[in-house]
């Protein structure tokens, strides 16, 4: 048995095939939708295409947060097991439930104090957080010590990006990220906002373009600008149920940075639910956010 155990949350968006491979513990976070709370265990209880084929319908659905209590059921059992944990979350700035995760963290430690507990606020959520846990997954299976993990994790923290455009405003507005006038004007002149994760771990608008094709060209031309080493880590298209345009997106990231290896992977509920179906992305571990 190791040492430590590694966790994040379904906010970063893992796919649940490498958290079957990497064995890594993941705490779901909620979300309801027509009236009825959900987990999001990555796609296992509802798939992502249906989630979105019922956004697509006229659902809307809300995100919620976990209290201490739902933090202390995840975490004790691995602590009464004798191991310590290091905890890969997604943006404070984003959510306050890292505080109920602290606060959980601050009660076990009383109950356990022979144990070690880290938690690294990653200042990122959906891939960008999953790169992170990916590094960490490979230092841990070299046998890195857990501080040394968590020390690698805060310094380069900032290096993991995300540039991101949605295919339909309204999402943005109900999440009150646009005005109601500036979702109608932009509709009106097929305006397309690349959001980025800044610095401070928040979400902003990059810039503003006309249609999908110049957006994807955006996402392209910030990545070969921000990527030093294409051989360093692996690179994740991200969509919201629009495959054919992720794969468009991923060709032409193949054709500027050949060297580089890129996954194709779903957008899940707590991400979709404010970016709306036809959300499309790139995340990668490259410079340090421009923003």
């Amino acid at each position: 048995m190791r040492k430590y155990v590694i966790m994040t949350d379904s906010d970063s968006d893992l796919p649940y095939a490498l958290k079957q491979e990497l064995d890594i513990p993941v705490v779901y976070m909620p979300y309801v939708l027509e009236g009825k709370e959900y987990y999001d265990d990555l796609g296992q209880t509802l798939d992502h295409k249906s989630f979105y084929d019922k956004m697509r319908a006229g659902a809307a659905p809300t995100t919620a947060a976990l209290n201490e209590a739902n933090y202390e059921d995840y975490f004790e059992p691995i602590l009464a097991g004798g191991q310590d944990i290091l905890f890969i979350a997604f943006s404070s700035q984003l959510s306050g439930t890292i505080n109920a995760m602290r606060a959980a963290r601050e009660t076990l430690l009383e109950k356990y104090p022979e144990r070690k507990f880290i938690i690294v606020d990653t200042l990122s959520i959906s891939a960008p957080q999953t790169l992170l846990v990916l590094k960490a997954c490979e230092m841990y299976n070299a046998d890195a010590e857990m501080e040394a993990v968590a020390q690698w994790l805060e310094d380069n923290k900032l290096r993991a990006q995300a540039w991101f455009t949605v295919d339909d405003l309204k999402y943005l507005q109900r999440g009150g990220r646009v005005s109601a006038a500036a979702a109608v004007l932009g509709t009106m002149l097929d305006l397309k906002p690349i959001l980025t994760e800044t610095r401070e771990g928040k979400l902003a608008a990059a810039a503003k373009v006309r249609g999908r094709k110049k957006a994807m060209g955006y996402i392209v031309d910030k990545a070969v600008e921000n990527i030093e080493d294409q051989k360093e880590c692996i690179g994740i298209v991200l969509h919201a149920d629009c495959l054919p345009e992720a794969e468009k997106l991923l060709a032409q990231l193949q054709q500027k940075l050949p060297d580089m290896t890129i996954r194709v992977e779903n957008i899940g509920p707590v991400i979709g639910a404010h970016a709306g179906p036809g959300a499309l992305a790139f995340c990668f571990i490259g410079k340090e956010r421009p923003i």
